[in-house]
């Protein structure tokens, strides 16, 4: 009954094998959160275009067309004509009047106090500030998917380390029904190995559950679907010493939060510069060619008539607002006072991330020793349990002490699992901090 169930719920269907630069693929293309960053970052590179620079002229054409129709009467009040008669009244009806016209404009500023200039440099420093904002987001969710993906290596290898110490309580178990069969133990012996395996199986059962679910989760970091069966890499590999100590030393060089700080500081000079040419005086040049034509109706004294004429208008214009109320000059100081806010921000940010680093580092370098230490406990406990297991079948040991040495076993190497894959934890956060997350292989 018990190999049955062992069967059952430790056998799992083959899967593909998802590496892990194969699943931070998967994030770039997928992540909503990555998406969005990267469309915030087409919307600044839109702005920092030429288009969107002030220094194009803009151009506008009219056009437009108007009719009349009109009904005149009109009296000559008793005059003569040259044979004496009385001249007749004059009725002219539907009169119809036609105007049309058209036109081009054009419009150039030619200086406006370098206002353009600065912004024109402020929107390239959006767009990198843009580019530093999604490498963040890539970063943050590279973070959070490793997270993930390490601990569903965890689990699986805690799920082989349950599978193999079921086989030993089932192993056990046989043993002791063969040695009551054969009246060499009681009926306790078989009874308390049957417990254990009880035991055993509601451990597996839900460590596999553990792992499902955590594959969920990595599957919707992923954005795709929940239920896709995969298989993770268990191989953990550190960095050297020497590796980190360089990433550390050029932490300041690319640390996101640090240049984003930077850009912030050169986005607030430009808004200083760009405040100050509004007090300065601009110059426009304009522009424009234009078209009429008016068709007249006959009149009681004129025929009909048709005016056609083309301009031409060239002009230049200086524009300086010399008191506008105080509003230039407030804004002038406004943003004076915001530049040494970010400066002030850059110095707060630079003194939060040596301090991040440095807990990191401290953290990366106890993980590793509690490694090493899980490591030597897994290979005496791996000892004693051998040893313990040789006694069991001599004789020389009970039950409960074989037991014991198998519990101390299991936790030995779920323990250095845990400690393993804490200890690479740590040092993808320490990379993080320094800049290389995404520059070294995972």
């Amino acid at each position: 009954m018990f190999l049955r169930f062992r069967e059952a719920y430790s056998q799992q269907s083959p899967a593909s094998l998802l590496t892990k630069q194969e699943a931070i693929a998967q994030m770039l293309e997928n992540n909503y959160g990555v998406r969005i960053a990267e469309n915030q970052k087409l919307i600044a590179e839109n702005n920092k275009g030429i288009l969107n620079s002030g220094y194009l002229p803009t151009v506008n054409g009219t056009a437009g067309a108007n009719y009349e129709q009109t009904d005149t009467e009109v009296d000559f009040g008793g005059a003569l004509n040259q044979d004496g008669s009385v001249r007749d009244n004059v009725n002219i009806q539907d009169a119809e009047t036609r105007r049309y016209n058209a036109a081009i404009n054009v419009n150039y500023t030619l200086f406006d106090g370098l206002g353009r200039l600065y912004n024109y440099k402020r929107l390239k420093e959006l767009y990198n500030l843009s580019e530093l904002q999604a490498r963040q987001t890539i970063e943050t969710n590279a973070l959070q998917l490793m997270s993930v993906y390490l601990e569903v290596a965890r689990i699986r290898e805690n799920v082989q380390v349950l599978e193999q110490a079921l086989d030993i309580s089932l192993k056990r178990e046989q043993r002791a029904q063969y040695q009551f069969d054969y009246g060499q133990v009681n009926k306790l012996e078989v009874l308390n190995a049957r417990v254990d395996i009880n035991t055993d199986s509601i451990n597996l059962l839900n460590a596999q559950q553990q792992l499902r679910n955590a594959k969920r989760d990595l599957n919707l970091i992923m954005q795709r679907d929940i239920e896709t069966s995969f298989a993770v890499d268990t191989t953990v590999t550190l960095l050297n010493e020497l590796e980190i100590v360089s990433f550390i030393e050029k932490a300041s060089e690319n640390n996101v939060r640090l240049l984003q700080a930077d850009r912030n500081v050169t986005v607030s000079e430009y808004d200083i510069k760009t405040a100050r040419s509004l007090m300065l005086p601009r110059i426009g040049l304009t522009g424009s060619y234009g078209w009429n034509q008016t068709d007249n109706p006959a009149s009681a004294f004129f025929p009909s008539t048709t005016n056609l004429s083309t301009s031409l208008q060239l002009g230049a214009n200086l524009t300086w607002d010399i008191f506008d109320g105080g509003t230039s000059i407030t804004n002038y100081r406004n943003a004076q006072i915001r530049f040494k806010n970010e400066e002030l921000l850059k110095k707060q940010i630079g003194d939060e991330v040596k301090r991040d680093i440095a807990n990191a580092r401290g953290n990366y370098n106890n993980a590793l020793r509690i490694y090493q230490m899980q490591e030597q406990n897994l290979i005496t406990n791996q000892n004693n349990f051998t040893r313990t297991e040789e006694r069991y079948k001599l004789g020389q040991v009970s039950s409960v002490e074989f037991r014991q040495a198998q519990v101390n076993l299991l936790n030995a190497q779920t323990t250095k699992n845990l400690a393993k894959y804490d200890a690479k934890l740590a040092e993808l956060q320490l990379l993080q901090l320094t800049g290389q997350l995404l520059n070294v292989e995972l």
